[in-house]
């Protein structure tokens, strides 16, 4: 057990027996009454923020986790495949775990797992990503009239993001992988 003092940004706190990150903190000694932490916390599993507050005189439990940079081989029935590039060792994280990220993953892809007792809780992609437009109507002249209009295109990842409507098949464009977002023509 740990005292709320030894509270830093990335620090992780065992919280309902589901590990939590440090986003934010203050440590704030009021004049009147007993200290305390101000924190902003994410749980590593499922990625939900909540502000947390600890008095000093309570303990609480600060946890090891690894960061481990690895390789995405594959997905199969039993989930999502990743190596580590120096000792070639192979984790699965199961579908659930990965969520809505895994659309992002290509083969090949260095991401940022993150391990707890052993185990892959939690997936960090890189913020930006390429992707090869497939499948998108062409832009129709006098579309513009209405100012920044967006058309929907499916990129070779097989998911659908809205692109300005200059954007044609064949084109690479970067997707914001924290909001699903077009950002711009790769270069």
């Amino acid at each position: 057990m740990s005292s709320p003092s030894d509270i830093k940004k990335g620090v992780v706190v065992l919280q309902n027996g589901e590990p939590w990150v440090v986003t934010e903190f203050q440590h704030i000694n009021p004049g009147k009454g007993a200290a305390f932490v101000r924190t902003r916390i994410k749980n590593l599993k499922s990625g939900r923020t909540l502000e947390q507050t600890y008095k000093v005189s309570e303990s609480i439990d600060i946890v090891e986790v690894e960061y481990r940079n690895m390789q995405y081989l594959y997905h199969d029935a039993t989930g999502y495949t990743f190596m580590d590039n120096s000792s070639y060792e192979q984790v699965t994280m199961d579908d659930d775990a990965v969520g809505d990220q895994g659309k992002y993953l290509k083969e090949g892809l260095e991401v940022t797992l993150t391990l707890y007792e052993g185990r892959p809780i939690a997936l960090q992609l890189p913020r930006k990503m390429n992707f090869k437009i497939v499948e998108t109507m062409p832009a129709v002249k006098g579309d513009t009239a209405s100012g920044n209009v967006t058309k929907e295109a499916k990129v070779d990842a097989g998911f659908v993001v809205h692109v300005p409507i200059f954007i044609k098949e064949g084109e690479e464009i970067v997707v914001n992988t924290e909001t699903g977002e077009y950002v711009e023509r790769a270069k």
